[in-house]
This record gives structure tokens, sequence and C-alpha cells, in this order.
């Protein structure tokens, strides 16, 4: 089997595991359109991987007012893409132990890029690639952080929390669209619970994400788990009850609700 797409536009390509999955998709054959704030980094990808292989827009997914043209270039310019990887966000340490130090602009900031921008963006390109005459993907990057939340990151694990719950629902009032709607769920990066002390560890399971992430979107699943948080049997049985217990949930919500 082979990866069902053929160009990519990745949104957060130029750091961390978004600018490794680029790689990787190059890698396999794929054109990769990437996204980010950073026009250097993005004429760097180009670079490296040449105009034939890679392009690039630069863009900043919270800016709400140029969406619309944002989403009518991608298409114009790229009347093949099959597929929309929306993998940026940001994250902080917040002690709300000490409210009054609280910035509550900076916590709104990270919601908003975490989750409310992942839903503009979503939203915007989901029509352009339903009507579209060949199959299709909506790709989200979660975490487990989602489900297990870090005491330490609030705005960040809350705002992956609404990200998970928008794209199950997404995907299941999706169901019958030719737009398969994916969620990958990478390991805990060092950044989001670990000490600097190690770094380097958390780096190396950082960087192999995609090695282990591409064989699973090759195969076609919906949730792309790679690593756990904490032992991985009894967090896979947790993330497999809380999925059965939605899926029943939907079953009976949406019997009575018209799509």
């Amino acid at each position: 089997m082979s990866f069902p797409y053929k160009q990519v536009l990745l949104v957060g390509a130029t750091s961390g595991i978004g600018a490794d999955m680029a790689d990787k998709l190059v890698q396999e054959g794929i054109k990769v359109i990437a996204v980010g704030r950073r026009q250097d980094r993005l004429d760097a990808f180009v670079q490296k991987h040449g105009p034939s292989r890679a392009d690039s827009i630069c863009f900043d997914i919270t800016d709400r007012a140029g969406l619309d043209n944002f989403v009518n270039e991608v298409c114009r310019k790229f009347p093949e893409l099959d597929c929309v990887f929306i993998n940026s966000g940001v994250q902080s340490q917040i002690r709300l132990s000490r409210p009054s130090s609280v910035d509550l602009d900076a916590f709104r900031n990270e919601v908003n890029t975490n989750f409310l921008s992942v839903v503009d963006i979503s939203i915007k390109f989901l029509p352009k690639l339903q009507e579209k005459k060949f199959p299709t993907g909506l790709i989200f990057t979660g975490t487990h952080l989602a489900i297990i939340p870090a005491a330490t990151l609030p705005a960040y694990s809350a705002s992956k929390a609404a990200v998970h719950s928008y794209v199950y629902s997404l995907r299941e009032q999706s169901r019958g669209s030719s737009t398969k709607i994916i969620e990958i769920w990478p390991p805990v990066v060092q950044s989001e619970c670990k000490p600097r002390s190690e770094a380097d560890l958390w780096e190396c399971l950082s960087r192999s994400s995609p090695k282990k992430t591409y064989p699973q979107l090759v195969t076609g699943c919906n949730d792309v788990l790679v690593g756990s948080v904490g032992r991985e049997e009894p967090y896979l049985e947790l993330f497999r009850s809380r999925k059965q217990q939605a899926d029943d949930l939907t079953k009976l919500v949406l019997s009575h609700f018209e799509l």
C-alpha cells in the first residue's frame, strides 16, 4: 500500500514534528506545499527539496481576515491538492496557582491558535476538498494530552482536548463523504512535560514520530496512535473504552439529527 494522497498542504511545516513529516512525505514522492509564518524557513524547505517536489505559502492561520484569500489562492494555484494537514500549535506552562500573574490574553491566544484557528481553516477547506472528483483527506495533529492533561499546560491540554472532540464530531458527521478525516496522536515530546535535562531523549522521540506515523497513514487508520502517556497497555485500554462510549453516544444522537 502507498500513501493515498499526492499533493499535501502542510500547515506548520517549518519546525518540529511538522518539519520532519514534511521531509518524510517528500521522500515518499508526495509534493508538499509548506505553510508557515517564517519566509526564510519556507524558502529553505523549497530549496532543500526542489520546486518540483516542494512549494510554500507564507500565512498565519490565526489571520481570520485573510483566510478566505489564502484558501482561494491555494485552490487556484494547486488544483490537484488532495490533502490538507493541519499541524500547527503553540504551548506554554501556566501557573494557575498564581492567578494574579496569569496572562489571560496569552491564554486566549493559545486556545485560539490551537483550537479555533484549526476549526476555521478546516471548515474553509472542507467543501473545497469534498467537491473534488477524487478521494481527499483532512489530517489533524493532536496529542495524547487531549485525554490525559498535563497540569502545567492547562491552555494547551484543554485546547487539544477541544480539537479531539471537534475532529471526532467532524468525522462522524462526514461519513459517506469522499474526504477522510484523520487524527494523529504523536508521542508526548520533551516540551510538553519533561525537564530540559532530558531534552536529547525527547527530541529523539519527537524526531522518530514521522517514521512511526507514516506506516499507519498508509494503512488508512483514522486514529494514528504513536506512543502513549505512561504505560502503553492501560493507556490504550482507556483510549478504546472512551472511543467505544463515544461511538455509542454518537449512534444515539445522530438518530435524532438530520445531517
